[in-house]
């Protein structure tokens, strides 16, 4: 979670190519009011909370109150904060600025694989939550990546991701702290009604999988994915990602 990697553009930027609107994450608000059965007035803990779509989120769904941990001034910049309700916070996995058993979930989406210490991030995540509290886990995994989206046309991201922490290595990591792994789930997002708008909002400078391409192989996606857009004009943009739960 490096505090430098993003300047105001760059912040901008990523909102404006990688977020994902409201209503394309059903499947993710109906998975985590099952898993961590959130009421209006409880705290959720956005760790790595970039420029603040989930903390939005989390409180438009449930009413719940969202301490928005993130180590990058520009990204925390951006996160729509509502008085008392959603609070951007200067922090990181490992050394979260929130008091012990303060928060009823925990929620890390997509930062899981820059976390430099998971153990580490795990203990503060126990210190953090209260008993029995769930940790929610979204992010692409090595090995369970062929329906997102980026690997579909791009498939030369999936070595990317080769490099991530597998589940495995995340529940073991977690385990260390008392955690247990109690659901992994693939749930489907919609990034855009067609694959036509999803390809005009590709920002290959507000992603990290597409920057670390050859020129010609991000070329060959965006043809591969401009010519799909072309064939199925009314396809919609899904992409699937996993959510992993541990209590």
């Amino acid at each position: 979670m490096a505090s430098g990697t993003y300047d105001v553009e760059a912040a901008a930027r990523y909102r404006a190519a990688r977020e994902i609107p409201l209503e394309g994450l059903t499947a993710w608000r109906e998975a985590v009011a099952e898993e961590a059965g959130l009421r209006a007035g409880q705290t959720v803990l956005d760790v790595g909370a970039g420029t603040g779509a989930f903390a939005a989120a989390f409180h438009a769904w449930f009413g719940a109150r969202v301490l928005a941990v993130e180590p990058a001034a520009a990204m925390r910049g951006l996160i729509p904060a509502v008085p008392g309700q959603v609070e951007a916070l200067e922090g990181r996995a490992e050394a979260l600025p929130v008091a012990d058993a303060s928060a009823d979930a925990a929620w890390l989406g997509s930062v899981i694989h820059h976390i430099g210490d998971l153990e580490a991030a795990a203990r503060e995540l126990r210190r953090a939550l209260r008993p029995g509290a769930p940790v929610l886990i979204r992010n692409t995994f090595p090995g369970r990546c062929a329906d997102d989206l980026r690997v579909r046309f791009f498939p030369e991201t999936a070595h990317g991701i080769d490099g991530y922490p597998s589940v495995e290595a995340v529940t073991t990591a977690f385990a260390a702290a008392g955690f247990r792994r109690t659901a992994l789930r693939s749930l489907p997002q919609q990034s855009a009604p067609t694959l036509a708008e999803f390809a005009a909002r590709i920002d290959r400078e507000a992603d990290s999988k597409l920057r670390a391409l050859s020129d010609d192989a991000y070329a060959r996606g965006l043809a591969r994915l401009r010519a799909a857009a072309a064939e199925g004009p009314a396809q919609p943009a899904v992409s699937w990602m996993d959510l992993l739960v541990l209590r």
